[in-house]
């Protein structure tokens, strides 16, 4: 507890984001000896006045506002690039969150997963197919990762929700803050069947310069990035350029030119930064060889407990029957991680092994449905 609260402390000094706190922790190694350094060695990084004030008092209240909200529900989870659940993905982008807060399951957040993103405003043909889309990619094994805006995020979220599937909801705010308020009963949901996760801590309001900060979490948390309707301007396009250099893949579902909302995912897909998509299925298409499984030891590190990813592959398998099971059964009966089994379980399906079933359930597809 003392080396988290020093933690959230850091994280609370104002001018200190991302990018300044990983600065901090190379030059000083932790945040306590952050704290330990002193003006003296603050000043060897010319931090301004605001920040080292901050650094000499800081934000006591607000660390226990924040200790107080992850003791207040078993559901609340408070987790540094150390934690077991900090997810691998988005520790390797650049400056990744040195904090999550996450409501619900955080174990999700190292599952394959797509971010789907758009217009807050989107037409009714635009809300649709982020509804589609995400319905059909969550059935197949994809964990939904969006912003919790209105229009194209909240109709992302409403169609894995309505698929018994998984989505995690990344905000602007803190954790005990819903934005927009009209989305409450969803973030409910969510939680419930799914997660929502920011790196912004308690008390913390929307602001403008949050949103793109969310939007390199959106990004970074999955293995790809689909764009539905975007003008030129919008922030969906900031997500996409996250994607871009985080290394992941870009999709953009075309629509009319006299649509301006369809203008951005032009641009994207004109650009050659984006692959155009008329149906899920082209996604799935795209994304086996994206999809993370664990790492695997080099032959001069072979021993009779390493495991080949064909035999992983196999022990799925042989977990599966005909009759649908959870993904948690699964689990008990391989002993591998959730991130793997959940990578392992996509592959098979895209290959014709699995069948995807409501409810998170899975079973062997039987060979005359392969034929």
């Amino acid at each position: 507890m003392p080396q988290l609260r020093d933690w959230l402390a850091l994280w609370r000094v104002p001018g200190i984001g991302p990018s300044v706190f990983q600065q901090l922790l190379e030059r000083f190694g932790d945040p306590g000896a952050v704290f330990a350094a002193g003006r003296r060695g603050w000043g060897q990084l010319k931090l301004d006045a605001p920040t080292v004030e901050g650094l000499t008092a800081p934000d006591d209240a607000g660390v226990e506002r924040d200790l107080a909200w992850e003791e207040a529900s078993p559901h609340h989870h408070i987790l540094t690039p150390a934690s077991h659940h900090y997810p691998k993905r988005l520790r390797e982008i650049p400056n990744p969150p040195p904090l999550l807060f996450v409501v619900g399951d955080p174990e999700l957040l190292s599952f394959p997963q797509i971010g789907i993103v758009g217009s807050r405003r989107p037409t009714a043909g635009g809300r649709q197919s982020a509804r589609d889309f995400a319905a059909y990619l969550a059935r197949s094994g994809l964990v939904i990762t969006s912003g919790l805006a209105q229009g194209v995020d909240t109709a992302a979220h409403q169609g894995a929700l309505d698929a018994d599937g998984y989505t995690i909801a990344v905000t602007g705010t803190g954790p005990d803050r819903i934005y927009p308020s009209s989305n409450r009963e969803l973030a409910k949901r969510i939680a419930a069947m799914g997660a929502i996760v920011t790196e912004f801590p308690t008390g913390v309001t929307a602001r403008p310069d949050h949103f793109p900060r969310r939007n390199r979490i959106i990004s970074g948390l999955g293995v790809g990035v689909l764009v539905v309707e975007a003008s030129l301007r919008s922030g969906s396009l900031i997500t996409a350029r996250y994607a871009l250099e985080h290394g992941r893949e870009v999709f953009a579902i075309p629509g009319s030119i006299h649509n301006p909302l369809a203008k951005g995912c032009h641009a994207l897909i004109r650009r050659g930064h984006a692959k155009l998509v008329e149906q899920a299925a082209d996604i799935l298409e795209e994304l086996p060889g994206q999809l993370a499984l664990p790492d695997i030891p080099g032959e001069a590190e072979e021993s009779t407990s390493q495991q080949t990813p064909d035999a992983e592959h196999a022990q799925v398998m042989d977990a599966l029957g005909y009759d649908p099971v959870t993904l948690d059964t699964v689990l008990q009966r391989t002993g591998l991680t959730p991130e793997a089994v959940s990578s392992i379980l996509l592959i098979l399906e895209l290959q014709g092994h699995v069948t995807a079933m409501p409810g998170g359930r899975y079973a062997r597809c039987r060979p005359e449905d392969r034929k």
